[in-house]
């Protein structure tokens, strides 16, 4: 959705461009509010280092911030506010006189007209292309009246706009939140919102609530600030990204697992494995990979659940050498703390993985990690069914692993995400001779016919060995199984 014209005034932020369809119309008044801590201020600084950097005139106009206050936060972010021109429009000298025992805070000092003329005499100045006007909440104390406010504001508006500046205005939202007295002035509103979650970091996202004659991406977007700047993270649009790409079979090398997937799993497909702990899905997951880097193919890998370099040794064990498919970028593979990061955050990871690394296999190692990061399930169901249509239509191979409450007998699982999967691979254990044992089954495919056997698996050395199915035996799946044959048709026990 990216509408972009030359006479867009680019933010500096590419993922607010993004929402924004290109950036901010020039000439015009946009409104960016949100609570103190959200963001604004270094978003509105952003947005002129970037007009600084392409040779226009900006200017930064606050009524709440000393200008060693902004020119300390810039330093923290590493940015140098030489090319921008800050003016700090403070009392008069007057107010301050140690006889007048009047507030500390000018704007109940500082008149209404005298504000507004001060700002016009700095424009008048500096002649900008760009100005950022921090922060409305003065001047709406100092207007004391909901008419006097918006006839200021318009007065504002009317002046920036004979002289064709880009004029972003800040709202930090403390003396009223409920005004919307800009919003309906203003050319585009953008709101920003700080969520805290019951642990884990806090969360921000925006909103763009209004912008006039511009297509643009609505609903909430998360965002980070991190040292250099804001980062937005557009919410992603499955629709948006089609491409063609040839639907094959894609086999694995046991032909047993063939045999059940009825020849393989089909490319552009998510593949869905559900089983209790421990039953080997991560494993499995691994040996998907394995195949699709022996194809020539890139694989990425995000595990929520175990420490990484836990996993590398592990896969090492089992033969995998995923430290050197790493070493030859044949492999990226990321350790995700949902605590920390943004459903909107992780969804960018992704896509970055496959638009940048060309990964054809994604493996998300577990959902029960991936909920820890949702705000409730039907946002886990939503995001999950953006990014698997996603991966589809970039003809990516999805694998997903859910771990089932429970070892034996009825297995619960922490959220119903089976309808979204083209295959389901169930995992179960079942005793058997004395001996706990585990087996196998494809419940679902929608692509093709697949084997309605359960087979018994075993994981050593060697990875993931599969068996013949069990038609001696009946109710595997329940994890007490019934034998009803006439011989064993169970894997010999480990040597």
């Amino acid at each position: 959705m990216n509408i972009s014209t030359s006479e867009d005034a680019a933010t500096g932020i590419s993922g607010l461009d993004d929402v924004l369809c290109g950036g901010l119309v020039r000439g015009r008044i946009f409104l960016l509010e949100g609570s103190p801590g959200t963001g604004k201020t270094t978003i509105a600084t952003q947005f002129l280092l970037e007009g600084a950097a392409a040779g226009e005139r900006v200017l930064y106009i606050t009524l709440s911030e000393t200008e060693d206050e902004l020119r300390a936060t810039g330093a923290s972010h590493g940015w140098s506010l030489d090319g921008v021109e800050i003016y700090e429009l403070v009392p008069p000298e007057n107010l301050l006189d140690e006889n007048q025992q009047q507030s500390l805070l000018y704007s109940s000092d500082l008149e209404l007209g005298e504000t507004t003329k001060r700002i016009f005499e700095a424009v008048e100045r500096a002649k900008p292309d760009r100005v950022v006007l921090d922060s409305l909440s003065e001047i709406r104390l100092l207007a004391q009246s909901s008419l006097r406010y918006r006839r200021q504001v318009l007065a504002l508006k009317h002046y920036f706009a004979r002289q064709q500046i880009t004029v972003l205005l800040l709202d930090d939202l403390t003396s009223d939140a409920h005004d919307k007295t800009v919003h309906s002035v203003a050319h585009g509103v953008v709101r920003l919102e700080e969520l805290a979650p019951d642990y884990g970091s806090d969360r921000r996202r925006l909103r763009v609530i209004k912008y006039r004659g511009r297509r643009f991406r609505g609903g909430f977007h998360d965002l980070a600030i991190e040292t250099g700047g804001v980062r937005v993270f557009p919410r992603l649009v499955s629709a948006e990204h089609r491409t063609r790409f040839s639907r094959d079979v894609l086999s694995s090398p046991s032909a047993e697992l063939n045999a059940l997937l009825g020849g393989g799993v089909q490319r552009g497909s998510s593949v869905l494995i559900l089983g209790p702990a421990g039953t080997g899905k991560s494993i499995l997951t691994l040996t998907f990979i394995a195949t699709a880097i022996a194809r020539g193919e890139i694989a990425a890998m995000f595990v929520f659940d175990e420490e990484r370099s836990l996993l590398i040794d592990r896969a090492k064990g089992l033969g995998l050498d995923l430290q050197a498919m790493i070493d030859k970028n044949l492999l990226v593979l990321e350790q995700v703390d949902a605590a920390e990061l943004a459903p909107g955050q992780f969804s960018e990871r992704v896509r970055h993985c496959v638009e940048v690394h060309g990964a054809r296999t994604v493996v998300l190692d577990s959902l029960n990690g991936y909920q820890a990061a949702m705000p409730g399930e039907s946002a886990l169901i939503l995001h999950m069914h953006e990014l698997l249509q996603y991966l589809n239509r970039q003809g990516a191979t999805t694998f997903l692993t859910v771990a089932q409450h429970g070892l034996v007998g009825d297995m619960r699982s922490p959220v119903d995400v089976t309808y979204l999967a083209d295959t389901v691979i169930l995992l179960r254990y079942f005793e058997a001779r004395g001996r706990v044992r585990r087996a196998i089954s494809v419940v679902k495919k929608r692509n093709g016919a697949h084997e309605d056997s359960i087979r018994e698996y075993r994981i050593d050395g060697g990875g993931v060995t599969l068996g013949q199915p069990l038609t001696d035996f009946q109710g595997v799946l329940r994890g007490v199984p019934t034998w009803v044959g006439k011989g064993p048709d169970l894997l010999e026990p480990d040597a």
